[in-house]
């Protein structure tokens, strides 16, 4: 009888922990490609600065494409991230789909228009940022996390109620927006990579 439940015991499925272990392991050892996606956001708000952005239209472009790739980028971290992460990073890659599809129809043609629609973005990005920035509360840096999210949360809430912007404030938001993502991703690499090895120790 000794020998069978040994037997048994051996041949037991793994424990539903263990399986949470191994999936946690397997995801976080990705943190390298949210570091390298963080370098690269940085990299294109400093190209956004460098052009010149004459007409309402012309920020709108840019603020649609960036949502967009804000959306692919959301998407592919949610490809590489455990199972609750990932459902809230498809949906804000959704919302982010959204938005910058209203940043190319928005209703109002004017740079007061264009600012309402970005201020989705900023409430949106800091608002999860800040979520993900407390979930992670008992990690070393997860206050940068948090303060990207705090400073995202009042660029939407000032673009929120801006009536009398100009193209170079909506630009230079534009460019904050991609410095901030940027500084996220970095922060949560980081984070993902303490959790990476503390389970893999």
């Amino acid at each position: 009888m000794t020998d069978f439940v040994r037997e048994t015991n051996a041949v037991a499925p793994p424990s539903r922990r263990q399986l949470l272990r191994e999936d946690l392991v397997s995801t976080t050892r990705y943190w390298w490609l949210m570091l390298v996606v963080g370098a690269a956001w940085i990299v294109i708000a400093a190209i956004i600065l460098r052009f010149d952005y004459a007409t309402v239209t012309a920020v709108a472009t840019l603020f649609g494409v960036f949502c967009f790739v804000a959306a692919a980028n959301e998407a592919m971290v949610g490809v590489v991230s455990s199972s609750g992460w990932r459902i809230l990073h498809w949906l804000l890659a959704v919302a982010f789909i959204v938005v910058g599809v209203f940043a190319f129809v928005r209703p109002d043609p004017t740079f007061a228009g264009l600012a309402a629609v970005m201020s989705f973005y900023f409430i949106f990005r800091g608002g999860f940022d800040i979520a993900m920035a407390i979930a992670a509360s008992g990690s070393q840096g997860w206050w940068v996390l948090l303060l990207t999210g705090l400073a995202q949360l009042a660029i939407g809430f000032w673009a929120a109620g801006s009536w009398k912007v100009s193209v170079v404030l909506l630009v230079a938001w534009v460019a904050a927006a991609a410095l901030l993502h940027g500084i996220g991703q970095i922060s949560t690499a980081f984070l993902v990579r303490r959790v990476h090895k503390a389970l893999a120790d």
